[in-house]
């Protein structure tokens, strides 16, 4: 059904005629006329309107198949950092309605997570902003310090609050149910690392590493953290160099032992190691997660001068090798710009 044919329908819903569709619109009837057999369109200024009129939403009136309001759906969260609440709902309620259809079940499901994700992310930067302005007035008082652990990330003491239990008993729930599948050992053996649970580490290691389509070098860089959960320096880094000189050309490999040395502060041979990987990606386009690491350790290391070059090479990025012109990420990297500009100037 073209819009034409949808307007007319909807007008029919509506028990208007195109006299009185014509006057709500501020427009004249033959307008309306046009529109119904295709002979022209409506301005896209109209469309606003015209779906306020009908009681629909924009997409409604373009009669979209699930798919294309899915697609809708996710460019429209990948662009926006807010969704207005109306909009919100209409994209809730949609994905909700889709989860009675197998075939559209599990995208949908998805979706709704980023939704509600994207809502939750957007409240606590909103949350951040003013727990921070609290601390300024009263650096003194512990007041609003919890707030940035939940929406920032900052460190809590208390192990009781810091420990990942939650996580590892998802992911080993998922991993017992799915025994064949690669991905979920990873993610229970990151949880299990960042709680330095080594032997329980090692032991879900030896099983995914037995999987088909298990990959060595990541199993080599499994078994430096583990080495390193253990407290033992000597034979992760001796791992971690090993991988290196075994695969010298393998930028996933680089970008892993970048990462390594990234966590033990060696922030030299971080960034020697994240710009091998990066030099060496043979994706295009590539991932901005080298770029991004540099930048943060310019930052720790108080080159705001460096770490703003670094985020050209971002937005450099985005912008050329992705074709970006709106997205959250290129804009999060042109604000990030102006941040670090003003450190290196007061620096």
């Amino acid at each position: 059904m073209n819009l034409g044919q949808k307007i007319r329908q909807l007008r029919y819903k509506a028990g208007l005629t195109q006299e009185q569709l014509a006057e709500k619109l501020g427009i004249g009837p033959q307008s309306v006329s046009k529109w119904e057999n295709a002979v022209s369109m409506p301005d896209i200024t109209t469309l606003p309107l015209l779906a306020e009129t009908f009681g629909v939403s924009i997409d409604d009136l373009f009669d979209l198949s699930s798919e294309q309001h899915m697609n809708r759906i996710e460019n429209s969260l990948d662009i926006n950092e807010e969704l207005p609440q109306d909009l919100f709902r209409e994209y809730e309620d949609f994905l909700k309605a889709q989860l009675d259809d197998t075939q559209n079940k599990q995208r949908a499901t998805s979706l709704l997570a980023y939704l509600y994700w994207h809502r939750m992310n957007s409240n606590a930067q909103k949350a951040a902003c003013y727990a921070k302005d609290v601390v300024r007035m009263a650096p003194g008082e512990k007041d609003c310090q919890w707030v940035l652990y939940r929406a920032e990330g900052h460190v809590s003491w208390d192990w009781n609050m810091s420990n990942h239990t939650k996580a590892i008993e998802f992911w080993r729930d998922i991993v017992e149910e799915n025994p064949d599948v690669r991905l979920p050992y990873l993610y229970l053996l990151d949880n299990l690392l960042a709680d330095h649970r080594a032997d329980e580490a090692e032991n879900y290691l030896e099983q995914a590493s037995r999987l088909p389509n298990a990959r060595p070098v990541m199993a080599r860089v499994y078994q430096a953290h583990i080495a390193l959960a253990r407290f033992d320096e000597k034979t992760a880094d001796g791992i971690i160099e090993d991988l290196i000189a075994e695969h010298p050309e393998d930028f996933g490999g680089l970008f892993e032992a970048a990462q390594y040395y990234a966590k033990k502060s060696n922030y030299a041979k971080a960034i020697e190691l994240y710009e091998e990987s990066f030099e060496k990606e043979t994706r295009r386009p590539r991932f901005s997660d080298e770029l991004m690491g540099i930048a943060d350790i310019y930052e720790i290391l108080g080159e705001y001068g460096k770490a703003t070059e670094t985020q050209d090479r971002i937005i450099d990025l985005l912008e050329n090798e992705w074709g970006f012109t709106e997205d959250t990420g290129l804009e999060h990297a042109h604000k990030e710009k102006a941040r670090l500009l003003v450190k290196a100037q007061k620096g």
